[in-house]
């Protein structure tokens, strides 16, 4: 199997190149952090060079305890397997080599033998490996016959590594770029022509991280709004056989969904709302931010008073991602279809808040890693969304897809009765894609806008930022498109959020939003569908960083604030009762009149004339 087909769902090799004390070994220590670690160290210490001896004292220092330490050749520490292999670093290694060849004068090429053979062993290893090297191709001429011997060698060897690495980083300034992505953008690759060509996708591109739901299609929906028409959507299975024959899916041409701009709340009745309060039985704006929430309310159900909502629901989309391999969450991701089930026995946070609110809960599979029951998984897109550093989260196919899903889903819920509805999260690691949303519409630096998540260490945290700022790099060229956004670098799931949220305010239904996921979708959602923004409040504010961020694009304040981030829509839920409260004020209050109250104008005209 070659270098480019390796099915890990991380990468085997990895290289990292930086110039001297740019950061490349720290990084590349951060890399295998959590690991069982054989550390190949290349230097031996001169006793006669006091500088050099406080640099290897420093690595030893930062080095954690149980790292086994292997001080030699690394050629010869490849013979022997172990789970993680560190090698720091091969300009050491390679004056090394020169010396032990007494090569500094000769012709390059003298080391071709040695440079052979750590090459060829750095190929055939098939455990974890990361190598660290100093990078020299920054055109700066060496002044010496054996500066330039070693800069010419060097190059030569990174360059051969690199071919035979899944993944090359280049550290500068303690900033980790990745300069070779090859396997995932050859994935992305394969997943965009195929939707293209109509043809099905091989066991190769699925190994490669595209495994989609067996026989899952791309077909037209009937459903319409008067914002515009569903124009993709997923179809069932064609049967059990086809979908255990081991075929990949089979992908039609996709068709972009366009939803349209959305009108806001009638004015009108929003005007009567206020009208109303006006006369209830109470100072003029006594109960504060509950008297703008039931105009709301109000203007959104199209009639005042208003009515208290018969049926509140909670959809929960559900999906795994790729990026949650590498380490950006503090759990693995099969707790996603864990808490699946556990939504379906009622027994997750969102269930209990939702009993207490008077709200009922729907999840949906939009792309879990692994099956599910028949009911949630109508709409399933694929298994997990591909990792957004390295390669986009979808195929154009499968976006039109989600969008699709999204907004057939909101109207199943409308249909059904839904007078309120509310959209909750489930996947492990989705808060990093949704940062990058957030990040990446509103130009925010990666470091600002990154949270712990699911409650990730500092190492954690590091990969985390690493993996958003290439995602976001990956994201700038399309951030004016919302689709092609969420086609990079979101998920299935948020993308099919971002098609029920807007598939919501374009059939004039109110919905609160819950955490930073959902609100990360819903930023993409008032771009798919402009002034959508006005059919949603805000249930909480989450303590991600870049929910802040998000809420202040869509010029929402939360109703409450209780440093919640789980997610779910359990914030959302936890908001509910303000709101019910928020129509109860304006929809049962008596009004001055039928209290027989007097008003402040009413004691101000009964005043006696000079009094």
């Amino acid at each position: 199997m070659s270098h480019t087909a390796q099915t890990t769902d991380r990468p085997l090799r990895t290289l990292v190149l930086g110039g001297a004390r740019s950061g490349k070994s720290a990084y590349a220590e951060q890399l295998v952090a959590s690991e069982a670690v054989r550390y190949v160290a290349t230097a031996v210490a001169d006793p006669a060079d006091a500088d050099f001896a406080e640099r290897i004292a420093a690595h030893r220092a930062r080095r954690p305890a149980d790292w086994t330490v292997v001080e030699g050749d690394p050629v010869a520490a490849l013979a022997e397997p172990a789970p993680a292999t560190l090698i720091d670093d091969l300009g050491t290694w390679l004056t090394g080599r020169i010396d032990a060849r007494a090569a500094w004068e000769s012709p390059r090429g003298i080391v071709g033998p040695d440079v052979d053979a750590l090459v060829t062993a750095v190929a055939g290893y098939s455990q974890r490996l990361i190598i660290v090297s100093p990078e020299v191709g920054f055109g700066v001429i060496p002044a010496t016959a054996s500066g330039r011997l070693f800069r010419d060698e060097l190059g030569t060897l990174n360059q051969r590594l690199a071919d035979v690495c899944d993944e090359v980083f280049l550290v500068v300034a303690g900033q980790p770029v990745r300069v070779k992505p090859d396997r995932a953008s050859a994935s992305a690759a394969a997943l965009t022509d195929a939707a293209t060509t109509n043809a099905p996708l091989t066991a190769a591109t699925s190994a490669a991280g595209a495994d989609l739901t067996a026989t899952q299609a791309v077909s037209a929906a009937g459903a319409t709004a008067a914002a515009g028409s569903v124009a993709a959507a997923v179809s069932e299975p064609a049967s059990s056989a086809a979908a255990g024959d081991g075929a990949g899916p089979v992908l039609t041409k996709p068709v972009r969904i366009s939803f349209g701009p959305v009108s806001g709340p009638d004015p009108i009745v929003w005007a009567a709302a206020e009208e109303r309060q006006a006369q209830l039985t109470k100072p003029a704006g006594a109960l504060g931010r509950l008297e703008k929430l039931a105009n709301w309310v109000s203007a959104c159900q199209g009639v005042c008073p208003p009515k208290q909502f018969e049926r509140a629901r909670v959809v929960v989309f559900a999906g795994d991602h790729g990026v949650a391999r590498h380490g950006v969450s503090a759990y693995p991701s099969e707790v996603t279809a864990q808490m699946v089930a556990n939504f379906l026995h009622g027994g997750a946070a969102v269930n209990v808040l939702a009993r207490l609110a008077d709200a009922s809960v729907r999840v949906a599979d939009i792309a879990v890693d692994g099956d599910t029951a028949p009911e949630i998984s109508r709409h399933k897109v694929r298994r997990s969304s591909g990792s957004i550093d390295r390669e986009d989260a979808l195929s154009e196919a499968e976006v039109q897809a989600a969008l699709a899903a999204g907004a057939t889903i909101a109207d199943e819920e409308i249909d059904s009765g839904a007078d309120l509805l509310i959209a909750g999260d489930m996947g492990i690691g989705n808060t990093t894609p949704a940062t990058v949303l957030i990040a990446a519409v509103t130009d925010t630096e990666p470091v600002v806008a990154v949270g712990r998540g699911t409650g990730v260490d500092d190492a954690g945290w590091i990969r985390k930022t690493a993996a958003i700022r290439d995602a976001m790099w990956r994201a700038r060229p399309v951030v004016k498109d919302p689709v092609a956004l969420l086609r990079t670098a979101s998920g299935a799931d948020l993308a099919a959020m971002a098609g029920f949220l807007a598939r919501a305010a374009a059939r004039r239904t109110p919905v609160i939003l819950d955490g930073v996921v959902v609100t990360a979708a819903a930023v993409v959602a008032d771009q798919l569908a402009p002034g959508a923004r006005a059919w949603w409040v805000a249930g909480h504010r989450s303590s991600e960083p870049s929910h802040t961020i998000a809420l202040k694009r869509l010029d929402l304040e939360p109703l409450v604030e209780m440093n919640m981030r789980l997610g779910e829509g359990s914030g959302a839920v936890a908001a509910l009762p303000l709101l019910r409260a928020a129509v109860a004020t304006l929809g049962e209050m008596a009004t001055f009149a039928e209290a027989g109250v007097s008003t402040a104008d009413a004691a101000t005209d009964a005043e006696p004339a000079g009094a």
